[in-house]
């Protein structure tokens, strides 16, 4: 049973996943995400309109955003159990950001950061291979990132993470979820890839 204290932890790892940090970071060089380009606050899109700095400033914000509620969970002593938990809250954060009308990004680079806390020798660094693999081959970065969501669990599980099996498998379904739009795309074969002018909603 969850007590007030444990509540709180998850209502402190939703609000920091729910910031929209590609919105401050396009504040600051003098842009809006959400009303250029594909309209994602995520990096891609962030590139597309500010650039690699803005990019960069992008993905570090959001995997720190992952990374942060799972440290602060450590700091606690919280159990792996309640690490599950505040990496559901902080993803539900970055998906469906309370300071953004319940809307928001993909995730992707939260998952990063979220994998980081959760496995920084074992399954972050895989899944970071698979989404490069498929992103050097496809050069579309929505299918790199569909790939890694569908190899999240099988990693877990491949390094003996069973306690977070369960957290991956919805986290998986949740990322690929937010990609709906762009699974569409990929099976219409009209999804852009990296580099080219976007015309619908992308990705991360």
């Amino acid at each position: 049973m969850l007590t007030l204290a444990s509540l709180l932890v998850l209502v402190l790892a939703y609000l920091i996943g729910s910031i929209p940090v590609g919105v401050l970071v396009g504040k600051y060089f003098g842009f809006d995400p959400r009303e250029e380009g594909s309209h994602n606050i995520g990096m891609t899109n962030v590139a597309r309109i500010g650039g690699k700095q803005a990019a960069t400033l992008t993905f570090i914000g959001d995997a720190g955003k992952g990374l942060a509620p799972i440290l602060i969970g450590y700091g606690l002593h919280v159990s792996d159990r309640g690490l599950g938990l505040i990496a559901l809250a902080t993803l539900l954060g970055a998906v469906y950001s309370i300071f953004l009308g319940f809307s928001g990004g993909r995730g992707v680079a939260a998952c990063f950061g979220i994998w980081i806390g959760l496995a920084p020798l074992s399954v972050a660094p895989i899944l970071l291979l698979v989404f490069l693999a498929v992103l050097a081959v496809s050069r579309i970065v929505s299918l790199a990132s569909i790939s890694a969501a569908f190899a999240m669990p099988i990693v877990v599980a491949l390094c003996s993470r069973e306690q977070f099996f369960l957290v991956s498998l919805v986290m998986a379904a949740l990322v690929v979820w937010r990609h709906r739009e762009n699974i569409g795309r990929l099976a219409a074969g009209t999804e852009p890839a990296l580099g080219a002018g976007p015309t619908q909603p992308n990705n991360v």
